[in-house]
């Protein structure tokens, strides 16, 4: 089963917010990539780059550019639940 990717945003140090066609978020950090798969390093080594992402056609993954992507199923599987509410569940 594929969790489609609906939507993809900056949420941080080097962490997206991830929404789902079927409703849910989820926070990915990206950087526990860096040292595991060698063409992610260039999302910190190249300015600007990492906050080009987006959502690749279909919605089965995130993309920055033509080495480095993320598939809908990473992404869901180990990003953590996140709630639209979370920044107001703080007051």
């Amino acid at each position: 089963m594929f969790f489609k990717v609906q939507d993809v945003e900056v949420a941080g140090d080097y962490e997206i917010l991830v929404s789902f066609m079927n409703g849910e978020k989820r926070r990915y950090d990206v950087k526990t990539l860096f040292d595991k798969w060698e063409s992610f390093k260039a999302l910190s080594d190249i300015k600007g780059l990492f906050e080009q992402v987006k959502v690749d056609t279909g919605g089965y993954g995130i993309s920055w550019n033509d080495d480095i992507d993320l598939s809908c199923n990473e992404l869901y599987e180990n990003g953590e639940s996140s709630s639209s509410s979370r920044a107001e569940q703080g007051d």
